[in-house]
């Protein structure tokens, strides 16, 4: 989009400003989240030894967090430096990022309804890599228990899938105390009960499954957040319009500021 001011055409301090204003607060949260991830690794000892990176069979969150903050500071840092040098390059390049993650969103939202029982298979796979990752990364552990906990939920499609897990696996020669059990994410919990049992799923699978109603989840968390999803579609679908709004506004500034900056240009080429 070109226009032209001819002898008045000036740069909209107004636009200018609120983008940067715009992009310091991603440049901000971006640096928050490298902050938090590279503490989070150096707290796992993972600085001095980058092959337990590697060596984690699931998903460590702390790399989710810092691809995120990466991805904010770098965009963050481009849009504030465009707009306040006027620089078009930085400026396209933000706009530009900023339209392929709107774009890529909406064709993940897309495929995903199109394509359920493809998803719901890459989510079972996902979340049976995760279990068997569950005791080699404190963080991946808190987030398989904080969603067991929060959906009352046991494994991917229920309490067997524990067998995935070197530990739990009742058909391993392991020695391990939990052989058999589930996490104690997975237990009912007793409301008379102040301190958390964290034994309470130990030998659970030993049992006949007509008793494990009684104290573990039965159901499956990927039924779990099938059905989480229909209750909380209105809180799904604000979230979502609320991140597009945002996105299409700073891709409004970018391209409008763009536009301002060409046109100067165009104006004093004469």
């Amino acid at each position: 989009m070109h226009y032209y001011r001819y002898s008045n055409a000036e740069v909209s301090c107004w636009y200018k400003y609120l983008l940067f204003s715009y992009n310091i607060v991603f440049w901000l949260a971006g640096v928050a989240f490298l902050a938090a991830g590279l503490w989070a690794w150096s707290e796992k000892g993972v600085l001095s030894d980058l092959t337990k990176v590697t060596g984690l069979h699931g998903l460590d969150p702390v790399v989710l967090v810092l691809v995120v903050g990466i991805v904010m500071f770098t965009l963050g840092f481009a849009g504030c430096v465009g707009a306040l040098r006027e620089n078009i390059c930085l400026l396209k390049f933000f706009c530009g990022t900023i339209v392929f993650i709107f774009l890529l969103e909406m064709a993940v939202a897309v495929m995903a309804f199109l394509f359920q029982d493809w998803v719901r298979d890459r989510v079972k796979e996902f979340f049976e890599n995760n279990i068997k990752s569950y005791r080699d990364d404190i963080d991946l552990q808190n987030i398989i228990d904080s969603l067991q906990r929060i959906n009352h939920c046991c494994g991917a499609q229920g309490p067997e899938d524990w067998d995935f897990n070197i530990y739990f696996d009742c058909k391993s020669e392991s020695k391990s105390r939990e052989k058999c059990g589930v996490p104690f994410s997975c237990c009912i919990p007793d409301p008379a009960q102040k301190v958390v049992n964290t034994q309470c799923g130990y030998d659970i699978r030993k049992k006949s499954k007509s008793q494990w109603d009684d104290q573990i989840f039965v159901k499956g968390c990927i039924h779990a957040l099938e059905a989480w999803l229909p209750r909380n579609i209105y809180i799904v679908a604000g979230v979502f319009i609320a991140i597009s709004l945002l996105q299409i506004f700073g891709i409004f500034l970018a391209r409008t500021l763009i536009s301002d900056i060409e046109a100067v240009k165009a104006s004093n080429a004469f």
